[in-house]
C-alpha cells in the first residue's frame, strides 16, 4: 500500500499519564471570599483553592518515570554521595564548567555569587534581571542595570530574539562606569521578565567577546537554557540541523559560569546549582555554600533531588518534548491573539504574557493594572497567574515608586502537567475576562515589605 504521509494539527502530549491529582472546582462567590481573605494577593491563596495554577513554572512540573526511578536509587550520604557525582557529571557534560556547586534552588546560587562579587555602587548589566536576581544585587549595594534591546520593550513588535542584550549600551556602560565597577555581566536565557523571549547565539557570542575584551567575568542565568536552545535551533541560521544539547553546549562555552534553578529546565521540583571555571572563586563559593546551604556535595539538596535533576537536565533537551513545549505555549498565545488580546509576540517558551497596559488603559500604572487582571482571572475561572509590572518592579531601592517598563500578566505553564483541554478552558477564561475589561478597577497596597513585596503584600481594590 502506498499511503500518503499523515500530518495532524492536533498537539499531542509526548507522554502518557499514569498518575492523576484531583483538582477542586469553586464558585465565583467562593473565589471572591477566598481572594478577600488572601488580602487580594494571589500568592496568599491556598493551592487547593486554585483550579489551574499558572503562578509559576518553577518546581511545579511533573517528573518522569525515569526521574522517579532514579530517586529510589539515591545515595543520601552527607559527603561524597554517588548521587552528587551523577549530578555533577550531568552538569559538566551539558555546561562544560569545571566546578559544580549544588544549591537548594537558583536564588541560593545567586546569593552565593553576588555575596562574593558585588559591593556598594557596583553595577551588574543583564538583558533583564528577574525579581530575585535584582534583589540579590541590590541587597549587596549594587545596581541592577537592564540593557534589553528596544524591540524587547515593544510587546507587538515581531523579532526572533527579543531577549537579546543591547551590546552597544553594554560597551557604553563599561566605558562610563569602568570595568572595575562591573564585577560580572549576566545574561538571562530565556528572558523571563521580558516575556520568556530567547537570546540568539550571535548575541551570546558578542556579549562574551565584550566581557573578555574588558576582563569582566560573564555568567549566564540558565534557568530555561533548553527552551532557549530550541529557539536558536528553529530561528537562527546555521542551527537547524543541530541537536538542542549541542546548541546548549555551545551557549555555555562562551561563558565563565552560570547560575541555575533546576526547578525550570532541570525538570525537578527543587534544586539548582552554581557552575564556574575559576578555581579561586569556586573555593570561596564552596566555603560560603557550607555556611548557607550545606556541604558542597549536597548543598541543600537531598540525594534523590540530585538524581532527579541529573535525569531531568537531559529530558529538558529532548527534541520531542521541546517541540511540544514550545508549540503548546504558542497554541494558547494564538487563541488569545485571535480574540483581539494583546500579548507579547512572538510567544515565549514557558509562558504567555498578556499586555495589561494595553488591555486596561483606564487603570493608571501605579494603580496596578496587571495586578487587577490577575485577580480578575482568578475570580472568573479559578486561574492563578502572576503580575510582572509595577507591584513587582515599581518599588525603588530609595523607597520611591515609579511605573515598571511594562505591565504584564504571566501565564506560566508548568511542565507536563496540563493537557490541551486545560489550555482551551484557560483561553476561555482569559477571553471572557477581556470582554468585561472595562469593569476592572485599580488597587492600592495597604501593607508590604521593603524587598520583593509582591510575594506577601496586602492590597485592596479602589472600587
Amino acid at each position: 500500500m502506498k499511503l500518503k504521509p499523515f500530518k495532524s494539527n492536533v498537539i499531542i502530549e509526548p507522554f502518557r499519564i499514569r498518575s492523576v491529582e484531583p483538582i477542586r472546582f469553586t464558585t465565583m462567590r467562593d473565589r471572591e471570599k477566598l481572594l478577600h481573605k488572601a488580602s487580594w494577593n494571589p500568592f496568599l491563596l491556598k493551592a487547593a483553592d486554585v483550579l489551574i495554577d499558572l503562578l509559576t513554572d518553577s518546581g511545579t512540573g511533573a517528573m518522569s518515570s525515569r526521574q522517579w526511578s532514579a530517586m529510589i536509587e539515591s545515595d543520601e550520604s552527607y559527603a561524597g554521595s554517588s548521587s552528587f557525582y551523577k549530578f555533577e557529571s550531568a552538569v559538566r557534560d551539558i555546561t562544560g564548567f569545571k566546578h559544580v556547586i549544588p544549591t537548594h534552588q537558583g536564588r541560593a546560587a545567586e546569593n552565593i555569587l553576588f555575596s562574593l562579587l558585588v559591593t556598594d555602587d557596583d553595577i551588574i548589566p543583564n538583558n533583564t534581571h528577574f525579581d530575585t536576581t535584582r534583589a540579590h544585587v541590590e541587597h549587596q549595594g549594587g545596581q541592577a542595570l537592564d540593557l534589553l534591546i528596544e524591540e524587547g520593550l515593544q510587546p507587538l513588535t515581531i523579532h526572533p530574539f527579543k531577549g537579546n542584550m543591547d551590546t552597544e549600551k553594554l560597551e557604553q556602560a563599561i566605558l562610563k562606569r569602568g570595568k572595575d565597577n562591573i564585577p560580572v555581566i549576566m545574561l538571562t536565557v530565556t528572558n523571563n521578565s521580558g516575556g520568556g523571549q530567547p537570546v540568539s547565539m550571535a548575541n551570546v557570542r558578542e556579549v562574551s567577546r565584550i566581557a573578555r575584551e574588558h576582563g569582566i567575568p560573564f555568567f549566564i542565568d540558565a534557568c530555561r537554557f533548553a527552551e532557549n536552545s530550541w529557539f536558536v535551533k528553529i530561528r537562527e541560521e546555521g542551527y537547524q540541523d543541530k541537536k538542542p544539547i549541542d546548541i546548549a553546549r555551545e551557549l555555555f562555552s562562551y561563558a565563565d559560569g552560570c547560575t541555575m534553578s533546576a526547578k525550570k529546565d532541570g525538570m525537578s521540583n527543587i534544586g539548582g546549582f552554581l557552575a564556574l571555571n575559576d578555581d579561586d572563586l569556586a573555593r570561596e563559593c564552596r566555603s560560603l555554600s557550607i555556611l548557607t546551604e550545606g556541604f558542597p556535595t549536597y548543598g541543600g539538596m537531598a540525594g534523590y533531588d540530585m538524581e532527579a535533576v541529573a535525569a531531568g537536565l537531559y529530558e529538558a533537551l529532548d527534541e520531542g518534548y521541546l517541540r511540544y513545549r514550545i508549540r503548546s505555549t504558542a497554541y494558547l498565545g494564538d487563541k488569545l491573539v485571535d480574540a483581539g488580546i494583546s500579548i507579547i509576540q512572538p510567544t515565549g517558551g514557558h509562558a504567555v504574557y498578556i499586555d495589561a497596559k494595553h488591555m486596561l488603559p483606564h487603570i493608571p500604572p501605579l494603580e496596578y493594572p496587571a495586578w487587577s487582571l490577575t485577580n480578575a482571572l482568578y475570580l472568573t475561572g479559578g486561574v492563578r497567574s502572576v503580575e510582572i509590572g509595577s507591584v513587582m518592579f515599581g518599588l525603588q531601592p530609595d523607597g520611591s515608586e515609579k511605573p515598571a517598563p511594562m505591565e504584564l500578566v504571566r501565564l506560566a505553564i508548568p511542565r507536563r502537567v496540563y493537557t490541551q483541554s486545560h489550555i482551551d478552558f484557560l483561553a476561555d477564561v482569559v477571553i471572557h475576562t477581556y470582554n468585561q475589561r472595562e469593569k476592572l478597577g485599580g488597587y492600592r497596597i495597604t501593607s508590604a515589605p521593603k524587598v520583593l513585596r509582591h510575594f506577601s503584600a496586602e492590597l485592596e481594590p479602589l472600587e
